[in-house]
């Protein structure tokens, strides 16, 4: 679907984006010290994951190991169940579970977390974002058991990717005034999840004068 966006002739399209910012907002409100650690002193997440979790020094986690980590790291924050893990990186759902029971005893302030803002969220019947937008749950107090595991799911997602959500909006917003402020020629185009696709003219690319166009920002 990217080859079909293409910048004008003289221009290039800059793809800048949040690292990880969905695991980053989790270290930052679960408190998880290994985990704001990781993040910190700039180690790859998704390998300190697997180390924790399948027991191995770092330097011994493999490529399948990580891969593995990654979909527990971000299956976590959409509340996935055993079998849905499972299926995602073809285990037996009991390996998929003894994954997640392992992830949750080393990251141990995940694992609060989640019991915490889900009982929190029965008691308010909403959660919030940490900038304050809420979603009402009244999911919680259904009599249908899917229901209810539904709005758990949704207690324990909505904080994280709602505040990602509020991020990347406050971002548009910055970053579209700096562009304006600085006289810039370049210009914000496209917002997708955690990425601000930016426009500007291809020799401000070349000189990499563009203050946006540093960082993980991609030619494409």
């Amino acid at each position: 679907m990217r080859r079909m966006f293409v910048a004008p002739e003289g221009s290039v399209l800059v793809d800048a984006d949040y690292s990880q910012i969905e695991l980053r907002i989790l270290a930052h409100i679960s408190g998880d010290e290994t985990m704001r650690a990781a993040f910190i002193s700039g180690e790859d997440i998704h390998a300190v994951t697997a180390s924790q979790v399948f027991g191995v020094p770092p330097e011994k986690v493999t490529g399948a190991m990580r891969s593995r980590a990654k979909a527990v790291n971000f299956g976590i924050v959409y509340g996935i169940s055993a079998f849905s893990l499972a299926q995602d990186i073809h285990v037996r759902p009991y390996e998929a579970k003894e994954y997640m029971e392992a992830y949750l005893e080393k990251y141990h302030g995940v694992r609060d977390y989640m019991k915490r803002v889900v009982e929190q969220a029965r008691e308010d019947g909403y959660v919030s974002t940490l900038f304050g937008r809420r979603r009402a749950l009244p999911e919680l107090k259904s009599s249908n058991f899917n229901m209810r595991s539904f709005g758990e799911r949704v207690a324990l997602n909505m904080p994280i990717q709602g505040t990602a959500a509020d991020v990347i909006k406050l971002a548009m917003v910055h970053v579209a005034d700096r562009l304006r402020a600085e006289g810039l020629k370049a210009r914000l185009i496209l917002q997708v999840h955690d990425e601000l696709i930016v426009e500007c003219p291809e020799e401000r690319d070349r000189a990499r004068q563009d203050p946006f166009a540093r960082g993980d920002g991609r030619r494409r």
